[in-house]
């Protein structure tokens, strides 16, 4: 049975980007006759606040949108990310790193899907781990799986190549786990078997790709649908302010007719439908 998910992170109010994605989440599991899960992904520190998570209830009932089971919490796993960590410390895959980014910047010779690529400087380096980040090795990595696929439902099958992010950060020195380590270990403990997410964190795949093969989890189907832009092309976003949902609710909006307009592509003026990837500054 098909199983997908919506997972928003309680740092700020959903807007529309966040109704679209969890519209196609909702519908793709319901036409298939799957479930339909609802994650909070709530350990971002200090950021993350309770009071976001129960808008987050009432704006998806207010869109129409059902979750099956009770909604899941991050903040209820931590045990789990910790022993993936140190399974694959084990594994001799993630070594300490003090670098700042000011310090990776001014060292990187060249730039991934989320800036400058970590050139590697702690990588040989007896590093002292009290209170460092912890990096995945990613050519060891890749030694040890062998080559890999995924496949995105729209895009078709795809090679993984996380080597374009360079050493990622799975355990991070402010917070329990980075989104590439939580998600993917949060996707297969809910049994999803379709990861529904935006084309912006398409390249995202190919870590979480990497990281199922090394742990022995399973690997599950993508879907990247488009994204909800502006009219410079920027997606919508909770830190420039765009509506929230939360407001259009407490104005009398019916959320059932927006998500239906969702459905059918007609958005207000000024958004549109991009498929490409869009960085905001």
């Amino acid at each position: 049975m098909i199983r997908t998910r919506f997972a928003p992170s309680p740092n700020g109010p959903l807007h529309l980007g966040h109704a679209f994605a969890a519209v196609v989440a909702h519908d793709l599991a319901r036409t298939r006759g799957g479930a339909f899960l609802l994650r909070v992904e709530d350990i971002d520190g200090e950021r993350s606040r309770p009071e976001f998570v129960e808008e987050f209830f009432r704006d998806l009932e207010w869109l129409g949108l059902v979750w099956d089971g009770e909604a899941q919490f991050q903040s209820h796993r931590l045990e789990s990310y910790a022993q993936a960590g140190e399974r694959l410390k084990a594994m001799g895959l993630l070594y300490p790193c003090r670098c700042t980014r000011a310090e990776i910047a001014a060292a990187a010779t060249a730039m991934g899907p989320d800036g400058p690529i970590y050139p590697g400087t702690c990588r040989h380096k007896n590093v002292d781990s009290e209170g460092a980040a912890w990096r995945l090795d990613v050519a060891r990595a890749l030694d040890m799986a062998g080559p890999l696929e995924w496949t995105d439902e729209l895009a078709g099958i795809q090679r993984a190549t996380p080597e374009i992010f360079g050493d990622v950060v799975l355990l991070r020195k402010d917070l329990p786990a980075s989104y590439h380590l939580a998600a993917t270990l949060d996707d297969a403990a809910d049994g999803i078997t379709l990861v529904t997410r935006g084309m912006d964190l398409f390249p995202a795949s190919h870590v979480h790709r990497l990281l199922q093969a090394l742990l022995g989890l399973p690997a599950p189907v993508w879907h990247h649908h488009p994204l909800l832009v502006e009219a410079d092309g920027r997606k919508l976003a909770k830190r420039r302010g765009s509506p929230s949902l939360g407001d259009r609710r407490r104005a009398g909006e019916d959320g059932k007719a927006i998500a239906e307009a969702l459905r059918q592509g007609r958005f207000p003026a000024g958004i549109s439908l991009s498929m490409g990837l869009h960085q905001s500054p």
